[in-house]
């Protein structure tokens, strides 16, 4: 049972190709756990599992949380999987095409497989399409409290839901913001699906700061879609202009916002390791 691991940013994934696993139609939760456990398992931010087979795309690919939850999107987890199709020369031309059940999207491989560019598709800011509770509207600069705090947000999507909280005083970004209040806003009633949670510093028209809780993962050192997510609310909010740097503590990504908030990303990609995984992995239930 071999897999295949890479991070993005320190947003690591392991990539399970469904031909390495005969007889798995897909890993189940308990499976899901243990292989993304820190200390039981391998341990990952997430799984890759595909190539699968598309008839909108050249490669399919599902993408599961640390707690077995399918995410509908990952930026950082489509570019590893565009790294993983390069390198096994699955992907034969540097511009191909993958479908996830948050939309298809166009990647480009650069330098290598180093740098690597992703069309992710669109952010909308419409409750019906996040989804998020309430009459259709675009969600933006409403209320929202928890625990101790009132915050003002944005909520957006880009084939998976984002709250996005800008913060008045930049000194309160931090890791401990996002592990005190991120937890909370991801279950918060608003939404329907859970969430993905950013924290929004903005530095000046070209760059942003966040910190990021990731629905299903939980604090994230980077992120691809809250990165795309995060920089089309700034703009919205006519914070930024249309290219923005996006500066995580795990590094940055590079986002082009098109009028239509069609959103291009690019990043780097750096390959870990490979092995096989044990039966005997399995013994073990977290």
């Amino acid at each position: 049972m071999r897999f295949f691991k890479y991070h993005a940013l320190g947003n690591d994934y392991i990539v399970m190709n469904p031909a390495d696993f005969p007889g798995w139609s897909e890993p189940s939760v308990e499976q899901i756990r243990v292989i993304c456990h820190r200390n039981f398992g391998v341990g990952s931010d997430g799984i890759l599992w595909g190539p699968l087979p598309s008839t909108k795309a050249r490669f399919g690919l599902r993408i599961f949380n640390p707690d077995g939850s399918e995410a509908e999107k990952s930026g950082n987890g489509l570019r590893i999987f565009s790294r993983y199709l390069w390198d096994a020369k699955l992907a034969t031309s540097p511009v191909f095409t993958i479908e996830t059940p948050g939309g298809v999207v166009e990647s480009e491989i650069k330098d290598g497989g180093a740098l690597i560019t992703v069309e992710m598709g669109h952010v909308s800011f419409v409750s019906t399409k996040i989804p998020h509770v309430g009459p259709e509207r675009e969600v933006i600069n409403e209320k929202i409290s928890v625990l101790d705090r009132a915050f003002t947000y944005c909520s957006a999507t880009i084939g998976n839901p984002h709250c996005v909280l800008p913060l008045a005083d930049p000194s309160e970004l931090s890791a401990e913001l996002a592990h005190k209040y991120g937890p909370h806003l991801e279950t918060h009633a608003n939404f329907p699906r859970k969430t993905n949670v950013q924290f929004l510093q903005v530095l000046d028209r070209a760059n942003i700061r966040i910190e990021i809780w990731e629905r299903g993962a939980g604090y994230t050192l980077a992120s691809g879609s809250s990165s795309s997510a995060a920089a089309a609310v700034a703009h919205k909010l006519g914070l930024v202009d249309r290219d923005v740097t996006v500066h995580m503590p795990g590094g940055k990504i590079g986002i082009q916002i098109a009028p239509d908030f069609a959103i291009r990303m690019t990043g780097t990609v750096n390959r870990v390791a490979e092995g096989v995984m044990h039966a005997e992995l399995f013994q073990v239930k977290v």
